[in-house]
């Protein structure tokens, strides 16, 4: 009776876990470039009943690598990612990559993202423009041009997929193994004038919190049933007729 109510309780873990990334997913909706957290769900047997027994685990998180929708506004400073590559970012964690396309100059002319982290070109430098020359022109290969003049180029890098992401600000992720800079530019590229969505599915999150929630209560439930149980096991046992 002790381990259906540790596997239950295990499994309450679990599921809260998973209700708390769904609502941080949920939040993020709307924020360019997020990329979505998930959780691999796994057990864990123990052998020291007799008999096994199977408990819940909390699983471990990843971020996920799908991709959101690109969005048209026009800005000559939004830039999109065509593909699977990133941006390259440097932040007071170190280089770390971001979907998020949206940019600006500062009064020096330097390359930055929305939250003021320097962009980073191929080589892992910054990017600095010319704050007079008028509206960049950046090509599907990151190339930027003001006034028929290459300024440099938005470095643009593949994440190997056995990597682990751990996210940094909301949009931005850090890799443990260095991203490799993308070379051919069939299959992935830049677009200017876009941004990328949140690669969260509102729909399809809300159903699982629904869902979750639900298994959540029959757990509780479960629980509940299991201690009262329990109770009335130890006063039959404790009484004097209990035999």
């Amino acid at each position: 009776m002790q381990s259906s109510l540790y596997v239950t309780l295990s499994g309450q873990s679990a599921l809260q876990k998973r209700i708390d990334t769904i609502a941080h997913n949920i939040a993020n909706v709307n924020t360019a470039g997020f990329r979505a957290e998930e959780i691999s769900f796994a057990s864990h047997l123990s052998r020291h009943a007799p008999t096994p027994v199977a408990f819940a685990v909390t699983g471990d998180s990843y971020i996920s690598r799908k991709t959101g929708e690109i969005q048209r506004t026009g800005d000559p400073l939004d830039i999109a990612v065509r593909g699977e590559g990133f941006f390259a970012i440097k932040t007071p964690d170190g280089i770390s990559y971001t979907r998020d396309g949206r940019m600006h100059m500062d009064a020096t002319g330097a390359l930055l993202t929305v939250n003021n982290y320097p962009v980073l070109d191929a080589g892992g430098a910054g990017i600095t423009l010319d704050g007079s020359a008028g509206a960049p022109v950046i090509a599907s290969d990151g190339m930027i041009s003001q006034n028929g003049r290459q300024l440099g180029a938005i470095g643009l890098y593949l994440l190997d997929p056995e990597a682990k992401l751990t996210r940094v600000d909301n949009s931005a992720v850090k890799s443990d193994r260095p991203g490799t800079p993308v070379l051919d530019f069939n299959n992935n590229g830049v677009l200017q004038g876009s941004t990328e969505g949140s690669n969260v599915n509102p729909i399809l999150e809300i159903a699982r919190m629904v869902n979750i929630q639900r298994a959540f209560e029959s757990a509780a439930r479960a629980v509940e049933n299991t201690e009262t149980n329990l109770n009335d096991a130890i006063k039959s046992l404790g009484s004097p007729n209990g035999g």
